[in-house]
């Protein structure tokens, strides 16, 4: 969406948008704040509560939403790039194709979060906890992860090359399919996750858990695997 036809509201509207969103929070009456498709590039709402709302395909690029609670927020096709989502809990938010490249996401909470195909190239996801999110298909390509949750993250597809992901919580993850080539995976935890096609190529798997996981036509081509364990690991047709 371009920025030319978005909607734009002034401080004043803004303010009153966010005391009838209170209200409605409150279950004394107000509205559910509705922001789709606005321009708020730039604003800073650090620290605002906006539970529940709709900022669907909204321009949000270098906001300060630090310490924001959006829990359950659809975010879908927002503009996110560049934004300071440091610390934001963004439990079940509806995150599908947003851009949120270059975002920081350091320490933010996104358990159950749907990020399919949504755009985290060099995003930072640095101790963010993602549990149970949706991130199949999304390029998470040079993204710091590193001492990330991802437990039981389905990450089918998603594009990893070049991440960071040292110390990384994936047990019971799903990255099949996933391009992991010259990712930095080392002392992670892999425990139980399904590797299977995934691409490892040059990547850095020193000291990282991989015991009972699923390598099967994996491409370990390249990769370091000193100190791993692979453990009760199944390498059918790995390469």
């Amino acid at each position: 969406m371009e920025k030319k036809s978005m909607k734009k509201i002034s401080k004043k509207q803004l303010e009153k948008i966010l005391a009838e969103h209170m209200l409605w929070r409150k279950e004394v009456g107000g509205s559910k704040a509705d922001l789709s498709g606005t321009d708020l590039s730039g604003i800073d709402l650090s620290g605002v509560n906006l539970y529940g709302s709709n900022l669907s395909g909204t321009d949000l690029s270098g906001a300060n939403l630090c310490h924001a609670q959006l829990e359950s927020v659809n975010l879908c096709g927002a503009n996110l790039s560049g934004a300071n989502l440091s610390g934001v809990l963004l439990e079940n938010a509806l995150l599908s194709k947003a851009n949120l490249s270059g975002a920081n996401l350091g320490n933010a909470k996104l358990y159950n979060a749907k990020l399919s195909g949504a755009n985290l190239s060099g995003a930072n996801l640095g101790n963010a906890k993602l549990y149970n999110a949706k991130l199949s298909g999304a390029d998470l390509s040079g993204a710091n992860l590193s001492g990330a949750l991802l437990e039981y993250a389905d990450l089918r597809y998603a594009d990893l090359s070049g991440a960071l992901l040292e110390t990384a919580k994936l047990y019971n993850a799903d990255l099949s399919g996933a391009l992991l080539e010259n990712a930095d995976l080392s002392h992670a935890n892999l425990s139980d996750a399904n590797l299977s096609g995934a691409n490892f190529k040059n990547a850095n798997l020193s000291n990282a858990r991989l015991s009972k996981t699923n390598l099967s036509d994996a491409n370990l081509s390249g990769a370091n695997l000193s100190g791993a364990n692979l453990g009760n690991a199944k390498l059918y047709n790995a390469k």
